[in-house]
């Protein structure tokens, strides 16, 4: 029924902040050295999260329809 989604802002956004980091990662000064570690750290915690909560809007969306189908 629907098309595949389309990913292309999404993963263009994600390359640029990751050259950005990567950039960063050589100034001089440690604190925005350290900024790049925790950064790169907390989005990767998100991504595990939004990973959990697909696969759980998964699972709900597969119980309604054996709901919703009597199956």
């Amino acid at each position: 029924m629907f098309g595949k989604e389309d990913n292309t802002f999404n993963d263009l956004r994600e390359k640029s902040v990751a050259q950005w980091l990567e950039e960063l990662s050589t100034h001089e000064d440690i604190v925005v050295r350290g900024g790049v570690k925790v950064s790169r750290e907390y989005i990767e915690s998100l991504k595990k999260k939004i990973e959990l909560l697909e696969n759980k809007s998964a699972l709900k969306d597969k119980y309604l329809k054996k709901l919703k189908g009597g199956k």
